[in-house]
């Protein structure tokens, strides 16, 4: 499927050059940049510069380059270097990215120039038809390597601590059902589906009608066939179209991991598709997305190599822009990013399972970006670094919601 465009992976052949006390500089800079993170930095003729306590693991830079990249940018060249050789880790992938994420928060947050925050904007349809196609469209076949059975690409929910990842998955979905209290033959409007699991198991487990929007053609395309196989094509529609352009009545509304790729801009325009689609009365809505604490764009690699145009929001940006203008009540927020880490570990160890397949697909830049993206969002979410919020919400009017949260956690490992 061709290369991961831009990368130069490092030779084989490189004479390596003894370190000058410049360069000795640069790294005890880089040393103070990570704070009290235990970790090892290496240079390519093996001098060091050891943390205070036992290290997690080692960080060996490759060249001078490399070397000064990581002070000037380290949001982006971290993982420009990791992908391309230039910068290798000794040692688990995940914990040194955790130490990381936890050294940057006892120091607190970095103050970031203005270009940084000002990418949190929106996009037009064109550029974020390009956004899903560059992330979205690498291939089912590729997806399919280290996915579930159902393809399923958002946060899983584990009942308990020994569920797989199928039956979280599956978990997951019937969680949101029972969030959104629905009932059969209601409609129901799905926004970014996906491959299209999550439509079909309301309609199937739930008797509703769903029409579930998405701009991935390639995921459209595969969610037909599937409602075709599982006979629930009178059932679920699957709709080649962007979110902006819905216009039709429902009495649920859900967008399960899209608001990530919105843009602070359009969330108005968001908020008001879901106000002229909700039906008056009993009408309701769930939104699942990756979140913040405080105000941060996502990670400058993330963004350039994986998901462009992605922002992870705050609560409060979603509250004000979002819900607030159309006075929604707000029913129930959950914070379920421990699941999410859960998750992100069994994507991983099925993509390092599929990592030669995965490089004969593309390239080893490739494989190595991807490994980084799934360790460094295990580490994120493990940390708390990022949030993963699901948000239920309802017209002011609704009063015939159930009483308790009992029925919530039905079936799982907790009780209420």
């Amino acid at each position: 499927m061709g290369s991961f465009a831009g990368f130069e992976p490092l030779g084989h052949s490189v004479r390596v050059r003894p370190a000058h006390a410049f360069d000795r500089w640069l790294l005890s800079l880089l040393h103070k940049s990570l704070g009290a993170a235990p970790v090892r930095l290496r240079l390519w003729d093996g001098t060091e510069h050891l943390p205070p306590a036992r290290p997690v693991a080692s960080l060996q830079v490759r060249d001078r380059r490399t070397l000064i990249g990581l002070l000037l940018d380290p949001d982006l060249n971290v993982g420009e270097a990791y992908a391309s050789g230039r910068l290798e880790v000794e040692g688990d992938l995940v914990a040194v990215n955790e130490a990381v994420f936890r050294a940057l928060q006892r120091g607190g947050y970095a103050t970031l120039p203005w270009w940084r925050l000002s990418r949190a904007g929106g996009h037009g349809l064109r550029a974020s038809r390009h956004n899903i196609h560059h992330h979205y469209d690498l291939g089912n076949d590729f997806y399919r390597l280290w996915l579930d059975r159902q393809m399923v690409y958002t946060c899983a929910y584990f009942p308990t601590p020994t569920s797989t990842l199928e039956e979280a998955q599956d978990a997951k979905m019937d969680y949101v059902c029972r969030k959104l209290d629905l009932a059969p033959g209601e409609r129901v409007i799905e926004a970014g589906c996906g491959w299209g699991s999550l439509a079909l198991h309301m309609a199937r487990r739930y008797g509703v009608s769903v029409r579930a929007f998405n701009i991935s053609r390639e995921q459209v395309r595969y969610a037909r066939q599937r409602a075709e196989e599982q006979g629930l094509a009178d059932r679920v529609e699957f709709v080649e179209d962007d979110y902006r352009n819905i216009d039709e009545r429902c009495d649920a509304f859900v967008s399960v991991g899209m608001l990530e790729h919105v843009g602070l801009r359009n969330y108005r325009t968001l908020g008001a598709v879901i106000d002229r689609c909700l039906a008056e009365g009993r009408g309701r809505g769930l939104l699942h997305f990756i979140g913040r604490n405080r105000l941060r764009p996502l990670n400058a690699w993330v963004r350039k190599r994986i998901f462009p145009g992605a922002y992870p929001p705050t609560l409060r940006q979603v509250m004000e822009e979002i819900l607030e203008p159309w006075s929604f009540s707000v029913l129930d927020v959950e914070n379920l990013r421990l699941h999410y880490a859960r998750t992100l570990r069994h994507w991983l160890h099925r993509f390092e399972g599929a990592g030669e397949e995965v490089a004969r697909m593309f390239d080893e830049p490739f494989v190595r970006a991807w490994r980084l993206y799934l360790a460094g969002s295990e580490a994120a979410f493990a940390t708390g670094w990022l949030q993963i919020f699901q948000v239920t919400f309802a017209r002011p009017g609704k009063d015939d919601g159930p009483w308790t949260r009992a029925d919530l956690y039905r079936g799982s490992g907790r009780q209420a």
